[in-house]
């Protein structure tokens, strides 16, 4: 499933290319041009839908190899494939075709070193985080546009797109604030749409069990100067167990006007969805339910030749209510939750070459600001809840958030060397400015062999809810500071058409970490910077390719291994910390693509856990005794015959029906079976 884009490794330096023949970008929407040759990826490659309307079996297609002109932008300017001495998971989408999934949640879990805690299932809710980190300290974008939810980690997924709208995810692995500012702690995802140079329709329905139905109908349409993409998406589950039913709506626009030189892209997107949040928060009042509205747009300029300017602004706003209990309330239950944030931001980012290497900087502002009745301070005057009549904000802050950037690459034979440093400045920090440096370099051993190492310092903002969080045992500290890492990485990458895989060993040092904490004799917990955290990491990857030897009449396509081992330590002084070390401690993952007869595949996907930690279990809403997290595996698999144009399948999630936890009480769902159909027309 993963594609390892090992952005040091020059003996394949995967050249990208839009659909139909325009210029591409790995992390494309990272503020810099990225002029790309050819279409490539480094475990499979999809055939060009823009050429022709029939639909090729996108799991079954050759490989081509280019060793210079590839320009990535996973780091501020963009340099060649082969110089990036950094890890890039890449998802391509003839990938998200194959995979037995409905959402992007549930093609994340597959990644390495990628943790995915489902509260709802199909895109309801769910937490990612990267290399041990929590789901605050990982960046999620869509096309290069931040869109954090400063609330809370738990809103990061709203995303106003299906999986039938992705064309591409990318995975950065590790600390980047040098790279995108603030709150890349462990890692960031971009998540990337796409036009087609080609006039078309793409209609796809599935349903199944529970109630289950999802449609999709996206419009390509394009000229000589634009290219606009429009998606709508509804999808529904009567839930798999009570109080799990949920409703989602999705509409999204994407646009690009050609200039020369250069582009203006532009997105909008909507999302509102309802679910049953069954235990979501606690198992106590397993009765909760919850309503979100995401409303996103953002406009990002290309331009110059010499000296190449990437502006953005950007804008999103983020409504949720949510109620303890959906029904049948009791009398001392006063007011469900209403919270409203909106993020206004702006950035620029420069970049040009001269014979010392290529040089960038830039510049990032970000206003973050909520309204609620339980998070924030109190405001001067109450304000309606928008849609809620009746019912008011009584709390508020605002802070904002200011980043410098400058970095350099330089290349010296078998050695490149990139090295930046980050500037931030926060309004809630009274002022002070913090620095964040890193150093990446890579040097090719022998032809298929390259050792790369990284040395990097990131941090995390403390999250509205961190700040003001109120209960009858908590209480939330405004003053917090930032979470601070330095990261330390080094491994190996082997890249040949045969076999391609990596070894990694990195450590990460935390302090000052957000934890909840208390002295010995104290009842109340407080958030406080107080806790030091320590995470040791081992990962490796192999992916084999059998028709490079076999050629055509391999009844396998494609077999690919993951696997990663995390260890952390805290420690917090004389405080007692209620900060539970709940990671993934082994993750193995096995993805095996076959041929099955003519048009008719298969896609395997097994899955194998080992969370550190425990939870408290419960019992007909009574409190129990610590459990600890008990290992598991799931298979999920997917059958499709491929169509002219389009495609059938049926597929199954968790095929021998294993009962899990991996998130408190929050029941998984067992085994459940899909099916539907995809077609792909022309205008």
């Amino acid at each position: 499933m993963k594609k390892s884009y090992f952005c040091n490794g020059n003996l394949r330096a995967v050249l990208f290319r839009r659909w139909g023949g325009k210029k591409y970008s790995a992390f494309a929407s990272l503020r810099v041009i990225v002029n790309i040759g050819v279409l490539l990826v480094s475990y499979q490659v999809s055939a060009n839908p823009g050429m022709n309307l029939e639909h090729p079996d996108t799991t079954d297609v050759k490989r081509r190899y280019s060793l210079e002109a590839v320009q990535v932008s996973a780091q501020r300017a963009p340099v060649t494939y082969s110089q990036v001495a950094r890890i890039v998971s890449v998802i391509e989408r003839s990938e998200i075709e194959a995979a037995p999934v409905q959402s992007i949640n549930e093609l994340l879990k597959y990644l390495l070193n990628v943790d995915i805690r489902q509260r709802g299932q199909f895109g309801v809710q769910a937490d990612v985080s990267i290399r041990g980190g929590s789901s605050d300290q990982t960046l999620i974008l869509l096309n290069g546009i931040n869109i954090n939810d400063p609330q809370t980690g738990h809103f990061n997924l709203d995303l106003p797109v299906s999986l039938e709208s992705i064309q591409r995810i990318e995975i950065l692995e590790g600390p980047a604030s040098r790279v995108f500012g603030p709150n890349a702690f462990s890692g960031a995802i971009n998540i990337i749409t796409g036009t087609d140079l080609q006039n078309r329709v793409k209609l796809s329905a599935s349903a199944g069990e529970h109630g289950y139905n999802d449609l999709n109908g996206n419009v390509s349409l394009s000229n000589k100067n634009f290219e606009n993409f429009i998606a709508v998406n509804r999808k529904s589950s009567d839930g798999y167990i009570a109080n799990t039913d949920f409703g989602a709506n999705n509409l999204f626009w994407q646009g690009i006007y050609h200039l020369f030189p250069g582009k203006i892209e532009y997105q909008l997107g909507y999302t509102d969805k309802g679910f049953g949040a069954n235990s979501f928060y606690t198992p106590k009042y397993p009765n909760q339910y919850e309503h979100t509205k995401t409303t996103f747009a953002s406009v990002k300029m290309e331009t110059g030749e010499k000296l190449h300017i990437t502006p953005s602004i950007y804008w999103r706003r983020h409504q949720d209510c949510f109620e303890l209990f959906r029904s049948d309330a009791p009398s001392w239950y006063k007011s469900h939750n209403y919270h409203l944030t909106q993020v206004f931001g702006a950035n620029v980012n420069a970049w040009f070459s001269s014979s010392l290497g290529k040089t960038a900087f830039g510049s990032d502002f970000r206003s973050e600001n909520i309204w609620s009745n339980v998070l924030g301070e109190p405001l001067a005057k109450p304000i309606d809840v928008p849609g809620e009549s009746g019912h008011q904000f009584t709390n508020g802050h605002s802070r904002s958030n200011v980043s410098f950037f400058a970095e350099h690459n330089i290349f010296i034979g078998k050695l490149t060397v990139s090295a930046g440093l980050m500037a931030n400045w926060n309004s809630d920090l009274r002022l002070q400015w913090k620095y964040y440096p890193g150093v990446d370099l890579s040097y090719q051993l022998s032809n298929p062999v390259k050792w790369y190492a990284t040395f990097n310092k990131s941090l995390r903002m403390p999250t509205f809810t961190d700040l003001y969080y109120q209960g009858p045992t908590n209480s939330g500290n405004p003053l917090l500071g930032p979470e601070e890492a330095t990261s330390y990485e080094s491994g190996f990458k082997y890249n040949s058409s045969v076999v391609s895989g990596h070894v990694a060993f990195f450590r990460r040092e935390g302090k000052n970490m957000i934890d909840w904490v208390k002295l010995p004799d104290e009842a109340k917990w407080q958030s406080m910077n107080l806790t030091k955290v320590n995470t040791n990491g081992f990962e490796c990857s192999v992916d084999l390719n059998p028709r490079e030897i076999f050629k055509e009449s391999s009844f396998l396509k494609k077999i690919s291994m993951t696997y990663s081992y995390l260890t952390l330590d805290k420690s917090s002084g004389d405080y007692v910390s209620y900060y539970v070390l709940d990671n993934l401690k082994h993750k193995l993952t096995l993805g095996i693509n076959h041929k099955i007869i003519s048009k008719l595949n298969a896609d395997w996907y097994i899955l194998w856990q080992d969370r550190n930690g425990t939870y408290t279990s419960y019992v007909n809403t009574v409190a129990g005794s610590e459990v600890p997290y008990k290992p598991f595996w799931t298979v999920d698999t997917k059958v499709w015959w491929q169509l002219p144009h389009g495609k059938i399948f049926v597929e199954a999630s968790n095929l021998f029906d294993k009962k899990y936890f991996d998130l408190g009480n929050i029941v998984q769902p067992g085994r459940w079976i899909r099916a539907g159909i995809s077609v792909d027309l022309g205008i």
